[in-house]
């Protein structure tokens, strides 16, 4: 899947063709080329059609595409004497349909650990959570995601998360800041680089559509053989729906028709698709009271937008669709700066258990220091819309650092003490 910009034209003779207009930058290349540089083995992950391939084959001087049968054929009979005489770095492009491949890098690696060897990329996480896993102490893994809106305007400079934990912190807000609309039409545009880069707004949504129903019917297939696609679908919606919510199980099987044990079974299969992320709670032994269940996403919002059949239209009418539109969109953005920011922040929620107090996204740092950060469907969020931040301020004291109401107005100010309120766009300005 490409992430370079490509606009279509008609030719003189009637015909469509394509301009290139270079590649995206992404937000893991300058963490990507150090590892390549100083480590024997490096794989990719994520959710399928993200832009992995196109990100990892800048480094390659082979690239191997396990998913074609006619590529694969020779890592599955001999897959340590198909490595050999390759020109390296090598791409193993979609490892998981040639699992033997692992355990040849590891060999080879053991053998020769000379930097920037493999390159390896995967849209499956089962065989990575296994214990027999062969990777450990070769393979190290770096996470990525699709399109975040700072990468598709090519915004440089300090990301949100590292931006926040300084001192002297401030939000910019650029002059087309979108309005509440505006970031609906944003989100629900997704982050697939051949969706946002590539097509029209009417042949995305069929795009997206396509992507759920293959990763139902075909993608779901090769990690889980067995499971009924019917059901997988109605699961599938009804975890669209609660995208951005902390929520029993049982409220997500209860409206997909199915049990617990098929539910359990069917969670597991979307996060090791990669496109269903749990947020896990955040716990402090100076909160007592606080859930432990975890906050439920689907990482993009054209995912959501296309299993629930929603158009901007639709979002706009339904406050509860909206907030967790917006919340998904805030999220996805943030979960890609994660794993290539330089202050290496974990992410969590936090709500107390009788749902007085709830914090959408807490980034913890070193030494236990906190960020708070929620998302406003408002124009202009008063201190009352920072009362959750100030009870998380009130309870940790100097360990909190900042807090951020995120909305969707277009100016940047201070609510209280340490709280801020900042526009959405502020993420990537």
């Amino acid at each position: 899947m490409t992430a370079y910009i490509r606009h279509r034209y008609l030719r003189r003779n009637g015909t469509v063709g394509v301009m290139d207009h270079g590649y995206v930058p992404r937000l893991v290349d300058p963490v990507l080329r150090e590892l390549v540089a100083e480590l024997p083995a490096v794989m990719l992950t994520g959710p399928r059609a993200t832009g992995k391939t196109t990100t990892a084959r800048r480094l390659a001087a082979t690239v191997i595409r396990l998913d074609r049968t006619a590529e694969a054929a020779a890592f599955k009979a001999d897959a340590d004497a198909a490595l050999r005489s390759l020109a390296e770095p090598v791409l193993l492009d979609e490892w998981q349909a040639a699992p033997a491949v692992l355990g040849a890098v590891k060999r080879a690696v053991d053998d020769d650990p000379r930097p920037g060897r493999y390159l390896l990329t995967g849209s499956v996480r089962a065989d990575l959570d296994a214990d027999t896993w062969p990777g450990t102490g070769r393979l190290v893994r770096l996470p990525m995601f699709g399109l975040t809106t700072r990468e598709l305007r090519r915004v440089e400079g300090k990301l949100f998360m590292d931006a926040i934990v300084a001192d002297t912190y401030m939000p910019t807000v650029p002059p087309d800041a979108p309005d509440l609309r505006g970031y609906v039409e944003l989100a629900v545009r997704s982050g697939f680089p051949e969706a946002v880069l590539n097509l029209s707004p009417a042949v995305r949504k069929r795009w997206l559509e396509s992507y759920v129903d293959q990763l139902i019917t075909r993608d779901a297939e090769h990690v889980d053989r067995g499971r009924d696609p019917e059901r997988l679908r109605r699961y599938f919606e009804a975890t669209a729906l609660n995208s951005a919510g902390v929520v029993d199980l049982s409220t997500i099987y209860e409206a997909a028709s199915v049990n617990r044990r098929t539910a359990g079974a069917y969670d597991q299969l979307l996060k090791n698709l990669m496109v269903l992320d749990t947020l896990p709670a955040w716990t402090s032994n100076r909160l007592k009271r606080l859930i432990r269940r975890p906050k439920r996403y689907l990482v993009d919002v054209g995912l959501m937008a296309a299993a629930l059949r929603l158009d901007v239209d639709g979002v706009m009418r339904d406050g509860d669709i909206l907030g967790r539109v917006l919340d998904t969109f805030v999220a996805s953005q943030i979960r890609a700066e994660v794993p290539v920011s330089a202050s290496r922040p974990r992410i969590f929620h936090a709500r107390s258990q009788q749902g007085r107090n709830e914090i959408d996204l807490l980034a913890e740092l070193a030494a236990g220091r906190v960020v708070g950060i929620e998302v406003k469907a408002t124009a202009s969020p008063s201190v009352k819309d920072a009362r959750h931040l100030s009870w998380l301020k009130d309870q940790l004291g100097d360990r909190f650092i900042r807090g951020i109401v995120l909305h969707t107005g277009p100016r940047a100010y201070e609510l209280t003490d340490s709280i801020v309120a900042a526009p959405i766009c502020s993420l990537w300005t």
